[in-house]
């Protein structure tokens, strides 16, 4: 009978120097990665352009260090990714990789978060379409606030210059001149009922109609009509009344309570201003 350890009992030892000549004839799982790529004449930018996983990685993985991977999770889906990228079996490099590092990881939904890891959003551009209707509504707002303000005096004004007023045919016809009514007069109580602290201004149509327009102090408009032959109207401001009067000739003017004496032209434009120190043309 031998005195010692059986043959069954040394065999033990013997697997277990068999098992560590494995793991050192084995290469790492970088090694093995950045042999395959050399041999495919890949270069890590190459690598990382058809993988869309950073070049850091790339090297830190082919040099044995996942920490940048930020996980187990996201090491396997590099270590799976770059190895079908230099075509190489993934499922020998991931098992090792679980032996080395405590082996396979609760199910995770490993898929969706490398994806989000390593794939680049896509730069969106500016949205002209929402900047070009605000534009549009903003110029449209600035019209329709410019016609509401103004109204068509501007047309009015135009139509006067041409030598027409509102309602005129287009075509010229010669004005005949009718007999001229006796022209009204102020009258002493009229002159005297005329308030000190503020100007008054009557226009009276008495030979022919006319086109007038009357403006405030602030440029408001107080009046933008045609006054008939006969008619007549009365404006008033605390310190300053505008006037454009579409037919001088055809009109009396009286300020303050006196009669404007002004030799003005049938057909004429005359644009004038009056404050409570007139009558005086303005």
């Amino acid at each position: 009978m031998s005195i010692g350890n059986s043959p069954e009992d040394e065999r033990p030892f013997e697997n277990e120097h068999v098992e560590a000549d494995r793991e050192e004839a084995r290469p790492s799982i970088g090694h093995a990665l950045q042999q395959a790529r050399i041999a495919a004449g890949l270069t890590v930018d190459d690598v990382s352009s058809a993988t869309r996983v950073r070049m850091n990685i790339v090297h830190a993985i082919e040099a044995d260090d996942f920490s940048p991977c930020g996980g187990d999770v996201y090491a396997r889906g590099h270590i799976r990714t770059l190895a079908k990228a230099v075509n190489l079996d993934p499922a020998p490099l991931l098992a090792q990789y679980g032996d080395e590092h405590g082996g396979r990881p609760a199910p995770t939904p490993a898929a969706p978060l490398f994806e989000a890891e390593r794939i680049r959003p896509e730069r969106r551009g500016p949205n002209w379409t929402a900047a070009m209707v605000a534009a549009i509504v903003a110029v449209i707002g600035f019209v329709g606030f410019t016609m509401f303000q103004g109204g068509d005096d501007g047309a009015n004004e135009a139509n006067v210059a041409e030598g027409s007023t509102p309602g005129d045919s287009a075509s010229p016809t010669t004005k005949t001149k009718k007999p001229a009514d006796p022209k009204p007069e102020p009258s002493d109580s009229a002159i005297a009922a005329a308030p000190q602290d503020k100007v008054t201004v009557r226009v009276a149509a008495v030979d022919d109609r006319s086109w007038i327009a009357a403006k405030d102090h602030n440029g408001r408009m107080i009046f933008d009509g045609v006054l008939k032959r006969g008619d007549s109207k009365t404006f008033q401001d605390s310190s300053k009344v505008h006037l454009v009067l579409g037919d001088a000739g055809a009109i009396d003017l009286f300020v303050n309570g006196k009669k404007i004496e002004e030799n003005f032209q049938p057909g004429s434009v005359e644009r004038l201003t009056y404050t409570k120190g007139d009558p005086e043309a303005g």
